[in-house]
């Protein structure tokens, strides 16, 4: 697990992409790895932003984001998705963090925490709720937007491709976390204590009525009928 930064590090990272009218996704590098990880930012209706697994970007694109709306709420997803969350709170004191009950202990070795995912404030677009068989170490984000619901995941999910390096191959390959959509060898190891628990909720979630993505973090967004598709083939993972 790459140190946290303390200081606003900017990684190579992709331009803002807008995937709904309140929903932002980017794409960035990770310290010595091939794989990428993502940011998801939601815009709330009083022009609040909630900013999951944050990245550090570089000025223009952190300017445009401000111009959108207000920090207000750092979700740090699990323990290995801290990176650049002291840097953010740093640069938006005023930034409530919000982390699964199951990591905070961990998460708290690098930022303050002010509470678990049950005190996010009820909102009619945003909501969160934890993952069943992961002892709380991880949870979901759900978001309503114009066109439909999008699911927003962590590391239950992955759906990436094989990558070349040797690190990556370890990674990719040989922990079983690629080609996606997949559960990681790696996950079931580590984060994932009841796998039938698990499939539920994917099945569940397959069965949202207006699902339109599936977001992970590394690297891919599942959209449209692939959405349900994507949850449909983890399942077949556990």
């Amino acid at each position: 697990m790459p140190k946290a930064h303390t200081e606003w590090k900017v990684l190579p990272h992709g331009p803002i992409e807008r995937l709904a009218e309140n929903l932002w996704w980017v794409q960035g590098d990770l310290p010595g790895m091939s794989l990428k990880r993502v940011m998801v930012v939601v815009r709330l209706g009083d022009g609040r932003l909630v900013i999951h697994n944050a990245i550090a970007l570089e000025p223009s694109a952190m300017q445009e984001l401000e111009r959108w709306g207000t920090p207000a709420f750092l979700i740090v997803p699990n323990k290995a998705h801290r990176l650049d969350a002291p840097a953010y709170k740093a640069r938006y004191p005023a930034l409530k963090v919000l982390v699964p009950r199951g990591s905070r202990k961990e998460i708290e070795e690098v930022i303050a925490v002010d509470g678990n995912y049950d005190a996010f404030p009820a909102d009619d677009d945003v909501r969160f709720e934890m993952l069943n068989g992961i002892s709380e170490l991880e949870g979901a984000m759900i978001v309503r937007s114009q066109d439909g619901t999008s699911l927003v995941l962590n590391d239950a999910m992955f759906n990436m491709d094989r990558k070349r390096d040797l690190l990556g191959f370890f990674f990719t390959t040989l922990l079983g976390s690629a080609p996606g959509p997949r559960v990681s060898r790696l996950a079931k190891l580590l984060l994932i204590k009841d796998k039938k628990a698990l499939r539920d909720d994917f099945a569940r979630f397959a069965e949202l009525p207006d699902l339109t993505r599936v977001i992970v973090a590394h690297e891919k967004v599942a959209s449209g009928a692939a959405a349900r598709d994507a949850l449909r083939c983890a399942m077949q993972y556990l």
